[in-house]
């Protein structure tokens, strides 16, 4: 459970990738070489971070590997911020977007699941593991996710923050509501 008022208080979400957005593998290729990176995510991960973005909060990603993949799902599901950083500073990154979206830690969450997600998840208000998170990581975290990266712990952590805002049901409906209605036709 998330305490009502704590889940106010945020206003971004951060998320890991590798183990978070996806189940941590990563498929390598070579076609006529050039190399070719790919990974799985989640559909209702997604709708989750949707859900969270049209409650109002923003939507940030910080990620340890430089990839393709990862810029097209961010821009497909319109992050308000990504830091791809290859040498996974990503703590210098992460306050970089709180600074640029004139919120603080204490308006922060994130989502994590290994070490080079801990410099963060010690400075935000609500440090988050997923099910398949190291046990350290999973130890220090306020809250514990039952579902693993990359199936399904996304839309889990979405739904009890919205939930505990008191929203989720809203946030739902309108969604719902939205696409009950063919684009000639109005709502009532």
């Amino acid at each position: 459970m998330i305490d009502p008022e704590l889940a106010r208080r945020i206003r971004l979400v951060g998320f890991d990738v590798d183990g978070v957005l996806t189940d941590g593998g990563i498929y390598l290729g070579d076609v006529a070489g050039k190399p070719l990176e790919f990974k799985r995510y989640d559909i209702q991960d997604g709708l989750g971070i949707r859900f969270l973005r049209a409650a109002g909060i923003k939507i940030v990603i910080v990620t340890g590997r430089v990839s393709e993949s990862v810029r097209m799902r961010a821009a497909e599901l319109e992050v308000d911020d990504l830091a791809q950083d290859s040498q996974a500073r990503k703590l210098p990154a992460f306050m970089r977007m709180l600074h640029r979206h004139g919120l603080t830690a204490d308006q922060a969450a994130f989502v994590g699941d290994d070490f080079p997600d801990l410099s963060i998840l010690r400075e935000v208000a609500l440090p988050v593991a997923v099910g398949n998170a190291v046990p350290e990581i999973r130890e220090m975290c306020e809250l514990r996710l039952t579902r693993m990266g990359g199936h399904g712990a996304v839309r889990e952590f979405a739904e009890m923050l919205l939930r505990a805002r008191g929203v989720w049901d809203e946030v739902v409906g309108r969604y719902v509501a939205e696409r009950s209605t063919a684009p000639h036709e109005v709502a009532p």
